[in-house]
């Protein structure tokens, strides 16, 4: 197959976008707002996030969401920093009036340490949301239960934690992220607590649809560096998927069997 019709055919849907990039990219914490435009185009990401209870969404000329669309990002606006599915629902619906349209990536924080999702508020958040034409992005605890019931409400996507939010501690467990893979209709989208490429290449490897991180990208010693190699991770990691790995064994099998060789 030529490089260009593999290329074609590795796009992929996610709530009416269609995406080349596998890469989902968030805003926060970079040193300056130039580092974070030279690591979003180092990622090669096409989609990033933004949270709307931290930025203005006004007609401001510096406006990041202005910056953003002015270099061509789709825009994923998010909840971060709501501790109740009243305050979510209320924080999505002030984004549409301000125009920033109807796809949301949806945080109901349950605890302040450690940042895991309230998963009974985010579920309500949800259904109250997709009632309302929203296309709901919920970020969620590696639970099957919960993203088959998110899926069920009209979700269209899960978003999996990998660990806690800006951890950095990687997959803790790829079979929850497994089972969810194999019960979903909808994309799979592992979110928190990547820290490295490997990890990112990890989840691309068991056939996540899409990885989407900030702070290991914008709190590396070198983001834009950092941003590349997150690229390249999934990347490798799609393409190991799409391959097929070898079964794991016990023992080893010669790599150059002698079977039929003369004596």
């Amino acid at each position: 197959m030529a490089m260009d019709t593999v290329a074609e055919s590795e796009r992929w849907q996610l709530a009416g976008l269609t995406l080349s990039s596998r890469l989902i990219v968030g805003t926060a914490r970079y040193p300056s707002p130039q580092i974070m435009l030279d690591a979003l185009r180092a990622s090669g990401t096409e989609l990033v996030t933004v949270a709307l209870r931290r930025v203005s969404v006004g007609a401001d000329s510096e406006n990041l969401y202005r910056i953003l669309k002015d270099h061509g990002y789709q825009i994923l606006p998010n909840t971060a920093g709501c501790y109740t599915a009243e305050e979510a629902v209320r924080t999505a619906r002030l984004a549409r009036e301000a125009g920033i349209g109807d796809l949301v990536k949806l945080e109901v924080i349950g605890d302040q340490k450690t940042l895991f999702p309230d998963v009974p508020a985010t579920i309500e958040a949800a259904r109250i949301l997709v009632r309302e034409g929203f296309a709901v992005l919920p970020y969620i605890n590696d639970d099957p239960i919960a993203a088959k019931q998110l899926e069920a409400i009209g979700c269209a996507a899960v978003m999996p934690l990998a660990a806690p939010i800006g951890s950095g501690l990687g997959i803790r467990n790829p079979y929850n992220i497994r089972i969810i893979l194999e019960q979903s209709r909808v994309p799979v989208i592992v979110d928190a607590g990547v820290g490295t490429a490997s990890d990112a290449a990890e989840a691309m490897e068991l056939g996540c649809d899409a990885v989407l991180m900030n702070t290991a990208i914008a709190g590396a010693k070198d983001p834009i560096l950092m941003a590349e190699a997150m690229r390249l991770g999934v990347e490798a990691g799609r393409k190991a998927f799409l391959a097929g790995r070898i079964p794991r064994k016990l023992y080893a099998t010669a790599s150059s069997p002698i079977e039929g060789l003369l004596s």
